[in-house]
């Protein structure tokens, strides 16, 4: 490698390097860019399909959702008595479904675009982002809870529906009675038989 393109590379490098904690210490960034790549979708949608969809907004979940926090809390106290290999089995299934949900969701667009309220909310070591999609019906308003991982990027870790339905609670019901039932097992099969019938 000749030193100017050594020299270029390393320039990139560090520039990558000071763009990344900048970009993480941001929630209202993560939320803006989730937003951007839901709108995408919604406008592409017919031509992408379910699975065009999907795959379009597997990373963009996976970036901006903190999963594996989110599967925690919706299982409560019986994750400490699971194993690895459960766990992460429970995490894939909850992560499989969560991206199946919006692809099914956002499968069509009549002009929605958000607008992320600039006023970002502190509770406790949370920040909560706020916005709103806004169509020819009722706006729609949700509220992302959000938590600084051990990384520095800030990941949503609950989602609440017109400020009061909290997307954690509501799973959490639905993973317990399963878990009861079956055992971790058979939570993952229940969640990935949830997402493959939103793919029909």
């Amino acid at each position: 490698m000749r030193p100017v393109l050594k020299l270029s590379a390393a320039v990139l490098v560090l520039s990558a390097a000071l763009a990344a904690p900048a970009f993480a210490a941001d929630p209202q960034a993560q939320i803006n860019a989730f937003d951007d790549a839901l709108v995408s979708v919604m406008k592409n949608s017919k031509s992408l399909g379910f699975q065009g969809r999907y795959a379009e907004l597997k990373p963009a979940v996976e970036q901006t959702l903190d999963i594996p926090t989110m599967s925690r809390i919706a299982v409560g106290a019986a994750w400490t008595g699971m194993t690895e290999a459960q766990r992460e089995a429970i995490i894939q299934a909850f992560t499989r479904l969560t991206v199946a949900s919006y692809a099914h969701n956002f499968s069509g667009w009549s002009g929605e675009h958000f607008v992320v309220d600039p006023n970002v909310l502190t509770r406790g070591q949370d920040k909560v982002v706020q916005t709103r999609l806004l169509s020819k019906g009722e706006p729609v308003t949700l509220a992302y809870r959000m938590r600084q991982t051990p990384g520095g990027a800030w990941k949503v870790i609950d989602i609440y529906y017109n400020g009061s339905i909290s997307e954690l609670t509501t799973r959490r019901s639905d993973f317990q009675a399963t878990l009861a039932a079956g055992g971790p097992q058979a939570l993952a099969e229940h969640l990935n038989a949830q997402a493959e019938k939103l793919s029909r």
